[in-house]
């Protein structure tokens, strides 16, 4: 929690006062012409202490994903051998990307719309497509912790209301609700209870209200902490960013007490090392550590913009993603333990079911002989998996190639384990996970802990991105932080309705796929470039050792420089490559196969992306031509790092560092892109209006 700015007096060093226009005015970055600037001192919020920061940095990089979408890649691409690829592009990738947002936000101390025009101007549409991409996920990925709320709000009941179909009666019978019955009874509440979801994309339905109040709640529940900005929000950050790891770890206990628990964690580490040749592993998990991380939103930056200039961000890289990737592993872990204890329930009725067909088949298809002597049939329900594949096995030599006429299933928990754990997303969460839950003892307490595990891990992210939109507009435009934050939240919330319809769930879906996978890329993709070839890794590396105080690692400068963005070059192509080759489409309700998206839809796809890509070339061309002359009111400030010697504690002692004010024929160099920014005071500023 950041003190009161009254009492804490960040280190002062020569701001430079830059107008909005001048923001977007032509300026070459090596252009050493002067800058009507002056020198200002700010107050700026910081955090109350290191781990409220840490806490807050990893709450938003651990998210939804970490829990549904890594344990479904894992087990997609060969189990334990996975770990291996994500933990080397972890360190190839995630680590360098988020020490290089850490530094620039640390630095220049501003939001991702100002700390990229400072770096560099002609590419300053970095930071409003970052903003823009962080709004259309802030629109859907709060529609989600809204479904968290509902099934939250609805696990107090005993038993759970999906763990049986509902029953219709009529004057003459009493019989299962057909949807359900071709399901399952978790399936049937999420898409017919939950989501009263309708047939198509193209069939609004009208809006779903039990999720429109939920929708209402989470955006309140959004706006309230983010209000007064991280002095609000920084105070929930020690709850919804421990509060997961508690909930975790009680799983992983409660599952491994659990039969057939260590089926399933047997099956996640069991290698199949063959698929670790397919390109298509190496692409998951490139595009997994980048969103995993959550590089590109710029809440990394907006967060780290509210450091001390001398804490050491090198380290903080190292260890928040460390920290997710451990993260990671631990859900996937309790995964696992959970959906191995399911698929032993589905193993075992699937052995009586067969059981009792074999029962059937004696004296007549079979004869009794061909069941083995250490098999008791005399209680179907007590025959063990070992035993049933006994039966099947000599079955099997008994009637060879007719085997398949009998109708019996093999029963094979691998098989099972298979089925379970291909689901992700949504499937796994309110589907998958809740289902298993309704078998464990006292299941409405494990549903609590779940959806109140998910609704921390989903607010966690959604403070991140709020920040990465609100942070760099008040820096730029000078909004109260209250008015901004409420107005957002209320156009969000309105645009948000769209998804709580009938049909708002296939909304969800094409958002997911289409607002954020190539925007950010391309927007990571230009960071990397703004650092490493427009303003200069050298002059980097001396930002860096000014305001850490040592010389960061040289890995950092080869990746930066060379391999980060070669890879992220790959990684662009491929998933272009992919979407080009995928039809745009969804998975309706009771359909086997996916439906493609209608024109109207395809249009919309389309659209998410140029509009989130859209600032880029336009504030470049706006810059190139020099269409935005400089002038205005409307001020951002940027701070300049610390003077050398002004090292941290473990340094020596600290200095305060005398202002550097340069004359008219001096230059000050220092962290301003290319260019040489040229700092004057107001009365040489003055002294040029005066002489024309």
């Amino acid at each position: 929690m950041p003190k009161n700015s009254k009492a804490v007096k960040r280190e002062l060093d020569d701001d430079v006062r830059e107008s909005v226009k001048d923001l977007l005015s032509n300026e070459d970055a090596c252009d050493d012409s002067f800058k009507k600037t002056s020198l200002i001192e700010e107050e700026r919020p910081a955090w109350n202490s290191k781990l409220q920061y840490i806490l807050a940095q990893v709450g938003f990089s651990v998210g939804l994903g970490n829990v549904w979408r890594f344990p479904y890649l894992c087990q997609k691409n060969g189990g334990g051998a996975y770990l291996m690829p994500y933990l080397i592009l972890l360190i190839l990738i995630g680590i360098p990307l988020f020490f290089l947002e850490l530094a620039v936000g640390q630095r220049i101390r501003r939001g991702s719309i100002g700390v990229w025009n400072y770096v560099s101007p002609r590419l300053g549409g970095i930071g409003f497509a970052s903003c823009m991409v962080c709004f259309f996920v802030a629109l859907y990925y709060n529609v989600i912790i809204s479904w968290s709320l509902f099934y939250f709000s609805q696990s107090f009941q005993q038993p759970l209301p999906w763990k049986e179909c509902p029953l219709v009666k009529n004057n003459s019978s009493t019989y299962v609700v057909p949807e359900c019955e071709k399901s399952s009874a978790t399936t049937y509440y999420w898409y017919r209870q939950a989501l009263d979801i309708s047939d198509s994309i193209s069939e609004g339905g009208g809006l779903n209200w039990k999720m429109t109040l939920c929708l209402l709640a989470a955006w309140t529940l959004v706006c309230l902490a983010m209000m007064k900005g991280i002095q609000s929000s920084g105070k929930v950050m020690y709850f919804s960013s421990v509060f997961p790891y508690v909930v975790l770890i009680c799983f992983l206990v409660r599952a491994l007490l659990l039969k057939g628990s260590l089926d399933g964690i047997r099956h996640m580490f069991t290698p199949k090392l063959e698929i670790m040749l397919e390109p298509k592993v190496w692409r998951e998990a490139a595009t997994q550590v980048f969103f995993a991380l959550g590089l590109g939103f710029g809440g990394v930056i907006a967060f780290s913009s509210y450091n001390k200039r001398n804490n050491n961000c090198q380290f903080d890289a190292v260890l928040v993603s460390f920290i997710n990737f451990f993260t990671s592993v631990l859900a996937t872990l309790v995964v696992f333990a959970v959906l191995g204890f399911k698929a032993n329930i589905m193993n075992s009725k699937c052995i009586a079911l067969n059981t009792n067909k074999i029962v059937d088949l004696l004296g007549t298809s079979l004869p009794e002989t061909v069941i083995p002597s250490s098999v008791n049939l005399t209680n179907v329900l007590e025959v063990s998996a070992d035993d049933y594949q006994e039966m099947i096995a000599s079955i099997k030599k008994f009637n060879g190639s007719e085997f398949s006429k009998l109708g019996l299933d093999t029963c094979s928990i691998e098989d099972e384990l298979n089925k379970v754990c291909a689901v992700q997303g949504t499937g796994l969460a309110f589907i998958a996970f809740t289902e298993a839950m309704t078998h464990f003892p006292a299941s409405p307490f494990w549903s609590v802990m779940f959806f109140l595990m998910l609704i921390n891990l989903g607010l966690g992210s959604m403070f991140g991105t709020i920040e990465g939109i609100l942070t760099p507009l008040i820096d730029t435009f000078k909004v109260r932080k209250e008015f901004l934050t409420v107005g957002c939240c209320l156009l969000a919330f309105t645009i948000g309705l769209m998804f709580v319809q009938r049909s708002g769930n296939y909304f969800v879906t094409m958002f997911d796929d289409y607002s954020a996978t190539l925007p950010l890329l391309i927007v990571v993709i230009l960071e990397n470039v703004a650092i490493a070839w427009f303003y200069g890794i050298d002059k980097f590396f001396e930002d860096l050792k000014d305001m850490l105080g040592f010389a960061p690692y040289r890995f950092y400068y080869y990746m930066w420089k060379y391999i980060t963005p070669i890879l992220l070059l790959g990684l662009l192509g491929s998933s272009v490559v992919q979407l080009a080759m995928t039809p745009p489409g969804y998975s309706a309700w009771i359909q086997e196969s996916v439906m493609r998206f209608p024109t109207w839809a395809i249009v919309v796809c389309i659209s998410l992306v140029v509009m989130a890509m859209m600032p880029v070339p336009i504030v470049f061309l706006l810059r190139y031509f020099n269409v935005i002359g400089s002038g205005g009111r409307s001020a951002v400030a940027y701070k300049k790092g610390p003077a050398a010697g002004a090292a941290g504690p473990s340094h020596g002692p600290r200095r305060a560092a005398p202002p550097r004010l340069c004359s008219r024929s001096r230059v000050c160099k220092g962290w301003g892109g290319e260019r040489e920014r040229r700092v004057v005071t107001d009365s040489h500023r003055r002294g040029r209006k005066s002489n024309g």
